[in-house]
């Protein structure tokens, strides 16, 4: 399997997340972005190329260009690809990564309990199936 030049891996069962997913995908319109669950099968054999456990759900994983990002770094990176002002929240990395990162696991530790928990990953629309790896 050939591994996309930008790709955000995500929880396919957070509610969050999924949302999440969907608003990146509607200010992508350039396509720039190729999306895929943790749990699925690109994750299971990409991952350990990276030194990070696939069994582990707690973060975004955005990788771009060989290198792979987590937790706010990742948001924020994926944010540089969004078509309008959302771009701009990339200057947010100017904040050191442990205040950023201290607010996106606490937001990460109570997802479930605040946004619920689906029963099995998302399905991407027909229109949207070729944005998404197994």
């Amino acid at each position: 399997m050939e591994q996309p030049d930008r790709l955000v891996l995500f929880d396919g069962v957070c509610n969050f997340c999924n949302f999440w997913i969907q608003f990146a995908l509607k200010r992508d319109k350039k396509g720039k972005l190729k999306f895929g669950s943790l749990q699925g099968t690109t994750a299971q054999e990409i991952l350990p190329k990276y030194n990070i456990d696939p069994t582990v759900l707690t973060s975004v994983i955005f990788i771009e260009d060989g290198v792979a990002y987590r937790e706010s770094t990742a948001a924020l990176k994926v944010c540089r690809h969004l078509d309008g002002g959302w771009k701009l929240l990339y200057v947010l990395i100017i904040i050191p990564a442990f205040i950023r990162d201290g607010i996106y696991k606490w937001v990460g530790r109570n997802r479930y309990k605040w946004f619920g928990k689906q029963e099995s990953c998302m399905l991407p629309t027909p229109e949207q199936r070729a944005r998404f790896v197994e």
